[in-house]
């Protein structure tokens, strides 16, 4: 079993303020796998007093950006001989089959790192610009002490794309894992003090709501970056909102995945499982609204049908598991709850169902639901687990108007032999990141989405910008 018994706070291990654990359980044994302390809001001062003293007196804003993205540079280097064992622990403690740990869960991160270090090498800090009285120095500056509040499906990944721009930009963090998934955090912790970066520059400390909540609101806190719920996200936007404090807020999904007439079906569904079905459906991208269209909504249904079949599911450590657990035991039984929703609603599960894989582990059968509008929970709700809706539509126009008609905005894709047309119909739904016979997440663009999906973007430069503050300097002659 994995312990811990101290925080990551100052760049040194420290003993918490309180007494209270977090049982870290694997989805797939039911198992106690780890156990490390519930941070308090006591940790989270002393968090907060440790990332305020290395912005206001540290070294670590005072050196140039290139400085600061060489030490990325290092944590890059150090996090890639690493990265195997990254894997391993976020498929213990959360589930995510062993096959897109290795593929996504670490690898992404990585690259993450490896972009902000390249770019805060060349990245503008200052720039002139011509003014009435004389030139303008227009200088870009770190926004200051970061809360960066992270959840447990990709927690790497989520985690990284806050603290690389954040630290490239100049900026001073504290993290807050979820207390899923907490064990990750203590090895990027390792990676970060190996790497050199200034002491109280980084700070980790796992906790629940009452703790994070405290982190949130604290008025050492000049920012706070968030992925999680859209419920959870308005709450910090309130309490931000109030005090008139950064934030970035990524947050839910309903994607829909478009598959036009021409679409060769044997060929996309490979991608589309991955898009739709990635991390046992615990992906806020998922595209998990299949639309079809009625001269090929049966083939369509078919086709989906054989390519869930084709996931085994079952142990997330073997190689040869498509589908593995559910992060807990209420997310499984909320799966559970939108799967009877569908049936009760009237649409036919042609695959999975009620009925569990197996008697231990938090399983749930993938299901593939056909019979499904577009006005029903299990298509406008997100469920959070390997359950897709196939919906069917009149024309091209009316697939749009479905894909748009939902309160989120943060994905979506079309599949199709025309890449062309395909970005025509991209152009026209209203989602932060498209696919076209493919999805992926890039370093390089930004990610974010549109309505409830949340604010701001994260990734590309755009996700270095909303760590810095613009400064005008207007001087005479």
């Amino acid at each position: 079993m994995r312990q811990h018994d101290t925080l990551f706070i100052g760049g040194d291990w420290v003993a918490p303020a309180g007494t209270g654990t977090i049982d870290v359980v694997s989805p797939h044994t039911e198992e106690v796998v780890g156990r490390v302390p519930d941070g308090t809001p006591a940790d989270m001062d002393r968090a907060v007093a440790a990332a305020r003293q290395a912005f206001d007196q540290g070294p670590w804003p005072r050196m140039t950006m290139a400085e600061r993205a060489a030490v990325v540079g290092r944590l890059a280097e150090i996090y890639a001989a690493r990265q195997s064992e990254m894997a391993e622990i976020i498929t213990l403690e959360m589930g995510s089959p062993i096959t897109f740990s290795q593929m996504a869960q670490a690898p992404q991160p990585l690259g993450m790192l490896q972009y902000y270090a390249e770019l805060g090498r060349t990245f503008p800090v200052e720039e002139e610009r011509p003014g009435t009285f004389g030139p303008v120095t227009v200088r870009r500056e770190p926004v200051g002490v970061v809360a960066a509040v992270v959840p447990w499906n990709v927690p790497q990944f989520v985690i990284m794309i806050k603290l690389a721009p954040a630290l490239v930009a100049g900026c001073t963090i504290v993290v807050k894992p979820a207390p899923e998934t907490p064990l990750d955090s203590y090895l990027l912790a390792e990676m970060v003090k190996e790497a050199g970066i200034p002491d109280g520059v980084v700070n980790i400390v796992a906790a629940g709501r009452e703790a994070g909540e405290h982190l949130v609101s604290h008025p050492g806190v000049d920012k706070v970056a968030f992925t999680g719920s859209t419920a959870a996200g308005r709450r910090i936007a309130a309490i931000c909102g109030e005090q008139l404090k950064r934030c970035t807020l990524e947050l839910g999904g309903k994607s829909a995945a478009i598959i036009l007439d021409d679409c060769d079906l044997p060929s996309a569904m490979g991608f589309l499982s991955i898009a739709s079905l990635m991390n046992n459906g615990q992906a806020c991208v998922a595209q998990t609204r299949i639309l079809a269209s009625r001269n090929r909504y049966d083939e369509v249904v078919d086709a989906v049908a054989t390519m869930v079949r084709g996931m085994p599911v079952g142990d997330p450590a073997d190689p040869a598991t498509g589908i593995g657990p559910l992060v807990a035991k209420r997310q499984q039984e909320r799966v559970q709850d939108y799967i009877r929703i569908g049936i009760d609603e009237g649409a036919k599960p042609v695959v999975g169902g009620l009925d569990r894989p197996y008697d231990r582990g938090w399983y749930v059968a993938p299901t593939v639901f056909a019979g499904a509008t577009n006005e029903m929970r299990i298509a406008r709700e997100e469920i959070f687990g390997p359950v897709l809706a196939v919906i069917p539509y009149e024309d091209e126009a009316d697939a749009v108007r479905i894909a748009n008609d939902n309160d989120y905005g943060l994905a979506g894709t079309v599949w199709t032999a025309d890449t062309e047309h395909g970005m025509d119909i991209a152009r026209q739904v209203r989602a932060g990141t498209y696919g076209v016979n493919l999805y992926m997440i890039e370093s390089s663009s930004p990610f974010g989405g549109f309505k409830s999906s949340g604010l701001g973007r994260e990734l590309g430069p755009e996700g270095l910008s909303a760590y810095l503050e613009y400064k005008s300097i207007a001087r005479l002659g």
